[in-house]
């Protein structure tokens, strides 16, 4: 089978690389009896034309690294990325955040991956929806996320080689533009650069497209996905926690929503830069006979928008 990560029928779109997560295929947690089961998730990926992948969870998919490469090698795909949650905020949290992410990183270092993706912790419990935190940061807290967030990126690079992206979320700390120009104004682009959710900045009203304009140097890591305008718009009207405007279907399948993917694809290739792009569509929980299809439609049609090939 001819690799589909790249698009090399056109080098405008070249060095853009194609990737999935197992969040396209309706996984958020470690183990969830209502995700499906990690070894059909992994062989449909290989089976939907994708042959680069980030791990999701950490604990999903086999943590020891021999058995990770094992899966990998059994369906052709090569582990680029890992991801964690983990505070930045308080102090009482880093020790547990430090320890999450060299687990982490042992994993993925030993692998070859070469990105981290940190992904902020929700004020609301993304289960049962309750507030687990402060809605808005103090100027202090906003001062301890800021350093922490260039040391735990100066450990993952100097100790382990791996480079740290920051994950805007809706119902995080990292949502609206203003808050991501906060961080990224701030941090030590050494350390810390922008894992571009697309849809997770369309939820937070923000444009990807301007973001990547602003902070062309920042962006290194995307997550391709679309969000429905309508039911954004009503999903913070109504004050929805994340998950439920998931649940009612904000998370969709391009063309449809936004970001208009051709102009965010061009906007990508014309930072002339090698960039992962990995497909994402938040599907928790969804029936366990969607992702593959959905998946291959998804990747099929970001193809005709210039990334990667059919």
């Amino acid at each position: 089978m001819a690799p589909k990560a790249r698009n090399t029928n056109d080098p405008k779109y070249s060095k853009l690389a194609i990737g999935v997560c197992p969040d396209q295929w309706g996984v958020w947690f470690p183990d969830d009896p209502k995700q499906i089961a990690p070894r059909q998730a992994m062989q449909e990926m290989a089976e939907a034309g994708f042959e680069i992948l980030e791990t999701g969870p950490y604990g999903y998919f086999p943590t020891d690294p021999k058995e990770l490469t094992r899966w990998t090698d059994e369906f052709g795909l090569k582990v680029v990325a890992g991801t964690g949650w983990g505070v930045l905020h308080k102090a009482e949290a880093w020790p547990t955040t430090v320890e999450t992410f060299r687990k982490i990183a042992e994993t993925h270092a030993a692998v070859g991956a070469e990105y981290i993706v940190h992904l902020p912790p929700l004020y609301r419990d993304d289960k049962t929806w309750e507030w687990t935190d402060d809605r808005v940061l103090s100027d202090d807290a906003w001062k301890l996320f800021i350093e922490n967030a260039n040391k735990l990126g100066q450990m993952l690079l100097d100790e382990y080689g791996l480079k740290m992206v920051l994950h805007p979320h809706g119902d995080s700390h990292i949502e609206t533009p203003e808050e991501i120009a906060r961080i990224f104004d701030a941090t030590d682009p050494t350390y810390v650069n922008l894992c571009l959710d697309t849809g997770h900045v369309v939820y937070g009203g923000g444009d990807p497209i301007e973001l990547i304009k602003q902070y062309p140097e920042r962006i290194t890591y995307v997550h391709i996905k679309a969000f429905d305008p309508e039911i954004t718009r009503e999903a913070h009207e109504k004050d929805w926690p994340f998950g439920e405007a998931v649940a009612k279907g904000a998370s969709v399948r391009p063309p449809a929503g936004e970001p208009d993917m051709k102009k965010l694809v061009n906007a990508l290739s014309e930072l002339d830069k090698d960039i992962y792009v990995v497909c994402e569509q938040d599907l928790y929980p969804c029936d366990p006979g969607l992702p593959k299809p959905n998946a291959i439609a998804t990747r099929e049609y970001l193809a005709e928008c210039g990334l990667g090939l059919k």
